[in-house]
Order: structure tokens, then C-alpha cells, then sequence
């Protein structure tokens, strides 16, 4: 297990340091929080963890009449949104992402973790059809080894989608290199990198099990 992990310099990594952000994650961490505390959190950060991540969207000037006067203001334009959610627990922080975005369209990639290996077997894909003329904003709350998020981002670019963001509530060290080297492209948005993975894959200090605290599985 390596503990010095260094993020190649070219790789796009924004770590939100907002306060509200880490005030949320850190009842978001602690073991004493509830089932439902847990999905509440990670819809309040996924908000959060919106706006940065589409900081990038391009803007239009366009023509408008409010109740007082004509006026130029901005609307999006070019690339439509798609949302894809690494199933299951990236669903945790898409519900919070299409409460500001509700116009987004969304895909699902199943991917699961080979206990023996760490390495993502997949089970699940449905994407939109035009998905190749959409931004993505991919999402899972942990980046981990790097394994899944790199493998999801394969499926999009053979796909045809070639502009993506991918944002997680916390990263390890050795996820962000794997991910910055394997897509160098992509920018990783996260709450926080942590000290390390352990043994077993999990980040630690962590939070546990995404998917088992936003669901109640375990």
C-alpha cells in the first residue's frame, strides 16, 4: 500500500474547501449519524458540488424584456447535460444534483467491485442515445482505487462523450493518480482527499460504505 502517492502536475483536481462544504462532511463522516442524516447530507453536498462542477458550462448572450425594461442577460448554451450515476450509491448524490439540475438528462453504469481483485466487474449500462453531444458530470461518492471511475469513463468515451467531469465526495490519493493518468482529460471534483486506502480498498479515515449508510444495508 502506497502512502506518498503524487498527483501527476497536468491533472485537473478541485478539492471544495467551502465551509459549508466541510462543516456537511464532517457529519457526514461520523459513524453516529443516521440512515437518513447520511442521505440528507450527501443531497445538501451534492448541491454544493454542482455548481463547481459546472463551472465550465459555456453562456449565451441573449435578448430578454423584464417588467421594467429590455436587458441582455445569460442563458447556457451549447452542450446539453447528462448526469451519470455509478450505481448504486452514485444515485446518493445524483438526486441532489437533479434537484438544481432537473433538466439533465441521466445514465446508469452498474459496476461492482471483485472483493479477491478491487477490480469493477460490469453488470449495468443505459445511457441517453445523443449522450455523444452531452456534458457529463459522472458521480460516485468514492474514488477509491480509481479502477471503477476509470473503467465508467472508458464506457462514456467509447461511447462518443468527450467532455466530463467526475465528482465524488472523497478521494484517496492513489484513486486520484490512477484516474488523473488513466484520463488526464477528465477533472476530478471532491469534498476532500484523505490519507490512504487500507488493505481492503476502503479510504481511510473515510466514511464507511457509501452505498450501505445511504441505503441501510449494513
Amino acid at each position: 500500500m502506497s502512502e506518498n502517492v503524487i498527483t501527476p502536475p497536468s491533472a485537473p483536481v478541485v478539492v471544495l474547501d467551502h465551509p459549508l462544504v466541510q462543516h456537511k462532511l464532517t457529519r457526514l463522516r461520523q459513524a453516529s449519524t443516521s440512515t437518513a442524516g447520511f442521505r440528507r447530507l450527501t443531497r445538501e453536498i451534492s448541491l454544493l458540488m454542482a455548481y463547481e462542477a459546472t463551472r465550465d458550462l459555456a453562456l449565451e448572450t441573449v435578448q430578454i424584456e423584464t417588467p421594467l425594461e429590455p436587458m441582455e442577460g445569460r442563458l447556457l448554451s451549447g452542450k446539453k447535460l447528462c448526469l451519470v450515476s455509478i450505481l448504486r450509491a452514485g444515485n446518493g448524490i445524483l438526486d441532489g444534483m437533479l434537484d438544481l439540475l432537473p433538466a439533465a438528462r441521466v445514465g446508469h453504469i452498474g459496476l461492482f467491485r471483485d472483493p479477491a481483485t478491487l477490480e469493477p466487474v460490469e453488470y449495468y449500462m443505459k445511457l441517453p442515445e445523443d449522450i455523444g453531444a452531452r456534458f457529463c458530470i459522472v458521480v460516485d461518492p468514492m474514488l477509491a482505487t480509481g479502477h471503477s471511475a476509470s473503467a465508467a469513463i472508458d464506457r462514456l468515451k467509447a461511447a462518443g462523450v468527450r467532455h466530463m467531469v467526475f465528482v465524488c465526495l472523497l478521494a484517496a490519493p492513489e484513486g486520484v493518480a490512477f484516474l488523473s493518468a488513466a484520463h488526464p482529460d477528465v477533472k476530478i471534483v471532491t469534498c476532500a482527499i484523505d490519507r490512504e486506502l487500507d488493505d481492503h480498498g476502503y479510504i481511510r479515515p473515510g466514511l464507511g460504505d457509501a452505498g450501505d449508510r445511504l441505503f441501510g444495508t449494513k
